[in-house]
């Protein structure tokens, strides 16, 4: 399959199937960086362009809390590590709500935007991570070329009875079906591999203990946006809605919500 990177290169790149549920983009770029470094990237920049950024912007509030719900849900630790911070906005929600935060950042666009929010510094290398109860990658871990590296190192991190949420795209929902090789989440090249919800259920059951899943209702909106965009509909946001909503209301049978959040813990 050949996707185009609609954001920033228009570029083509290959998807190829590695495992069951799972996808890897191919020929990616050396200087994969320079693929990150838009102002208009939306997890690294404040800059309210158009509608899509405001609307992003207002449900990015509720997501927050939405978010906050779901780590207290199954959490009552108050140490987290949000692991690809991007401009910092969770980290700064979690702190005035009374977490000790610790937050990671590879893109240095990225890192100063949040520095310069939290008016703290960034963790620069993994290694200095010190334990916590709670690790967040939200849609961090399709960025990283090398997961299985990463989520070992991350789960010796973790305190006893500590939690890892991660939140990834399912490209087995009805957004990515309807939109095809227009959907936005498959984000190529940034996005180096690619999970179904069976696909990220047998990665992670591999290496932790799955608790629940819970979906980010929002995303199929958004990413319906982003694709719809991509399109170059003059009734974007019409028909985003549409496609959004029919999405989350096919996933209530089959779960294949278009964002899906994976409470990890520990194997025992």
């Amino acid at each position: 399959m050949k996707i185009k990177d609609y954001f920033y290169s228009q570029e083509e790149f290959t998807l190829e199937k590695i495992s069951e549920g799972i996808l890897q983009t191919q020929n990616i770029p050396s200087d994969i960086s320079n693929y990150y470094n838009s102002e208009n990237y939306i997890s690294h920049t404040n800059k309210k362009q158009g509608l899509k950024d405001l609307l992003y912007s207002k449900i990015q509030r509720i997501n927050l809390k939405n978010k906050l719900k779901l780590i207290q849900k199954y959490s009552n630790k108050k140490t987290i590590l949000d692991y690809g911070c991007g401009n910092g906005i969770f980290l700064e929600f979690m702190k005035s709500n009374g977490y000790s935060i610790q937050g990671f950042e590879p893109s240095n666009l990225g890192k100063k935007e949040t520095e310069k929010r939290l008016e703290s510094t960034l963790i620069d290398n993994i290694n200095e991570i010190k334990n916590t109860d709670i690790i967040t990658l939200w849609h961090v871990l399709e960025h990283i070329e090398n997961p299985d590296e990463i989520l070992e190192k991350l789960k010796s991190k973790l305190n006893p009875n500590g939690i890892i949420l991660i939140a990834l795209p399912n490209y087995k929902s009805y957004d990515a079906k309807y939109y095809k090789e227009f959907w936005a989440a498959w984000d190529v090249p940034r996005h180096i591999f690619h999970y179904s919800k069976d696909g990220a259920v047998n990665y992670f059951s591999k290496k932790f203990k799955l608790i629940d899943i819970s979906p980010l209702l929002f995303d199929s909106f958004y990413v319906s946006l982003l694709s719809e965009n991509y399109k170059k509909n003059p009734l974007a946001f019409l028909k985003a809605f549409y496609i959004g909503l029919k999405s989350n209301l096919k996933a209530k049978k089959d779960k294949n919500y278009s964002s899906l959040v994976y409470i990890l813990k520990n194997k025992e």
